[in-house]
């Protein structure tokens, strides 16, 4: 039986030859979510916003649906109800309610009485609002490190332009991926920081694959014109990308529809940054290559092969 393939081997795709289509596509896109983030702005999470968090113990098996509901008609704005290790054990957070302390306690008595005698409370705190803004600076902090690491790998393992252009790249996803949450109003929580974080790694992933056969060829191709050698490296590795981002998002989709609320911004982030850092990976960081002006250095002595016309 002959292997799956999504792609042909032999598929010859001319992928830079629309590279200025895909530079303005981008740019458009990136434009646009920058702007969705500073005039409609993110849907934060408790974590960032503050509020109230409350974690129970049930009488077997915790019915998330039925306390939901429970909670969902106090009035009480946002609610966010997951199992927190065990099946009995539940962790409820709602947003911080408008007003001082006493409006959150008045809150936290309203739960408490929709609870009822039937749960225990283990523990219950006010998440303040200072507690959120520090989450929202440190999550800031985390993704430009993470690049800034990254684009110091990149630039160690190949050249300059090879991290200049993986850097854009990263941008590029993380940006579109905010601009996505933006538009859909999907809550933006830990869990979905920590999403775009695992988006940028599996699509610098796919590029230092791509990256890696360009410098290959490189050597390989020393007559090669630029952009036919980077078409070849993107197509030679094109089966490889698209079977993996598939049997990735066969996955995530099977988290979205059956993982429940409490994992659906998470799968969400995943599944839209999958997709847009696969885009990235092809039609973004390596036609950045030409622009950057990429340079072939190869050892004295080594011996290559001329392209066939």
């Amino acid at each position: 039986m002959k292997p799956l393939h999504l792609i042909p081997d032999d598929v010859n795709v001319p992928f830079l030859k629309f590279r200025k289509i895909f530079y303005i596509v981008s740019l458009v896109m990136v434009l646009a979510s920058i702007g969705l983030f500073f005039t409609k702005g993110l849907n934060f999470g408790i974590d960032f916003r503050g509020g109230i968090l409350v974690e129970i113990k049930t009488d077997g098996p915790a019915n998330i649906g039925a306390l939901r509901d429970n909670l969902g008609s106090l009035g009480l704005g946002d609610v966010s109800i997951q199992e927190f290790g065990e099946p009995d054990d539940v962790l409820i957070q709602l947003q911080r309610q408008d007003g001082d302390e006493k409006a959150q306690m008045t809150a936290l008595a309203q739960v408490t009485d929709a609870l009822g005698d039937s749960v225990t409370i283990r523990r219950s705190e006010l998440v303040g609002p200072k507690v959120g803004d520090e989450l929202k600076e440190a999550g800031i902090y985390s993704v430009v490190i993470s690049l800034l690491l990254i684009m110091v790998y990149i630039w160690f393992r190949f050249e300059w332009q090879f991290a200049v252009a993986s850097v854009v790249a990263l941008l590029h996803d993380v940006l579109i991926t905010i601009g996505f949450f933006v538009i859909t109003g999907v809550q933006f929580d830990l869990a979905t920081l920590a999403a775009i974080l695992t988006v940028a790694g599996y699509s610098i992933n796919d590029t230092v694959v791509v990256f890696d056969r360009i410098r290959e060829y490189l050597r390989k191709f020393r007559k090669m014109e630029l952009t036919d050698l980077l078409d070849l490296s993107i197509n030679s590795t094109l089966s490889r990308t698209t079977m993996t981002s598939f049997t990735t998002l066969l996955a995530l989709i099977a988290l979205f529809a059956f993982g429940g609320e409490a994992i659906r911004g998470f799968t969400m982030a995943l599944i839209f940054g999958i997709v847009v850092g696969t885009y990235s990976s092809i039609c973004v960081a390596s036609p950045l290559l030409v622009v950057l002006r990429l340079k072939r250095k190869i050892p004295e002595g080594e011996e290559g092969q001329e392209a066939n016309a």
